[in-house]
């Protein structure tokens, strides 16, 4: 790994040539990437933007890495977004307004405002991934979506190299999805991003099996702390750890269908899971698909669906980012032969 742009100062770029991305990426894909920039402050950013490098070469803004797959090297520049700060810039009676870092990561985050009673993220917890990437991906997960605390954030256009900030009905939320995986994907480089969340819990153990959880756990009257440690305890033993076994949680996004649809399924699979949206719609959990159609704990090689969790598949050591992509478009073939739902993937694959 060669220097190019020696760094002195947190101010200075520091770029680095053919440098491995296993660590970088939680399906512990060994691939490689022709150029990397870590960047630490705005600063920074603002150097990366007006480098050679930068505009002469592909492009792969990164943030914790948690939700890619890379099917083969990368012939360009990978800038790992690493910008650090939590602040709290304002407050009222009933609100408190929190800038965050795009660097830093999710569940820190999650920590640091459960040490300060400050409520509406909890059902969030473990979540892996850097602050950053949590708009672009809409991250949700137990009834609970972060674009229902989000306030706004600040980016860099970076055809223009100027800093905008983006309102929440700038983004686009819908279901895992934003603004920044369409329309403008490939645009914009965030480096903040700002939440607004509750002094007075409202906490929410509807979804899933969180209230089994608290009932387990003998509480009775939860706080934001209890549910955080109910999520906690169920995602470690349904999902496994990306620093132990590869993988990136929820392969694919979960289906929503329409009442029509979902009618003449439930019709032939009466045991279906299935979860009525609003507008008549239906999310029908991708897990409870892939598994009925034969797939949880299956493996292939080096790569498999967990155990535990027919959603999660897991590269068991040494698998090419080609092998696992080969692994999930093979399930994806007979979820749609059996139930003609055609499964999308959660994951951004490169």
């Amino acid at each position: 790994m060669n220097k190019i742009s020696p760094a002195t100062s947190p101010q200075e770029l520091y770029i680095r040539e053919n440098v491995s991305l296993k660590a970088f990426n939680s399906f512990q894909v060994d691939a490689y990437t022709s150029h990397l920039a870590e960047i630490y402050s705005v600063e920074q950013l603002k150097s990366l933007l007006e480098h050679k490098i930068f505009n002469d070469q592909k492009k792969l803004i990164l943030g914790g890495g948690s939700n890619i797959l890379f099917k083969g090297n990368f012939k360009g520049l990978v800038v790992r977004i690493c910008i650090p700060g939590v602040k709290l810039i304002k407050e009222d009676e009933h609100h408190v307004w929190i800038r965050v870092g795009a660097g830093v990561n999710w569940h820190e985050f999650i920590m640091y405002c459960l040490k300060r009673e400050l409520a509406g993220l909890e059902n969030l917890s473990l979540i892996p991934g850097s602050v950053g990437a949590a708009p672009i991906q809409n991250i949700g997960a137990y009834g609970v979506e972060q674009d229902q605390f989000f306030h706004q954030l600040e980016a860099i256009d970076i055809q223009s190299g100027k800093f905008v900030l983006f309102e929440k009905e700038d983004c686009g939320f819908t279901y895992r999805d934003s603004v920044f995986k369409n329309g403008l994907k490939n645009r914009f480089i965030i480096s903040s991003v700002t939440y607004r969340l509750n002094k007075k819990p409202d906490v929410n153990i509807n979804y899933g099996n969180i209230s089994e959880k608290l009932q387990e756990m003998k509480v009775h009257s939860p706080t934001i702390h209890d549910v955080s440690d109910a999520v906690c305890q169920i995602r470690r033993s349904k999902l496994p750890d990306p620093a132990e076994l590869g993988n990136s949680g929820s392969f694919f996004k979960n289906p929503i269908v329409n009442q029509e649809v979902f009618q003449a399924l439930i019709k032939r699979y009466p045991g279906m899971v299935n979860y009525p949206l609003t507008e008549g719609e239906v999310k029908i959990p991708a897990g409870w698909l892939i598994e009925q159609s034969g797939w949880k704990g299956k493996t292939i090689g080096s790569v498999g669906t967990h155990k535990k969790q027919a959603l999660v598949i897991v590269n068991y050591g040494g698998a090419s980012g080609n092998e696992i992509y080969d692994f999930a478009m093979q399930v994806k073939a007979t979820v749609h032969k059996k139930y003609g739902i055609s499964l999308i993937p959660e994951v951004n694959i490169l």
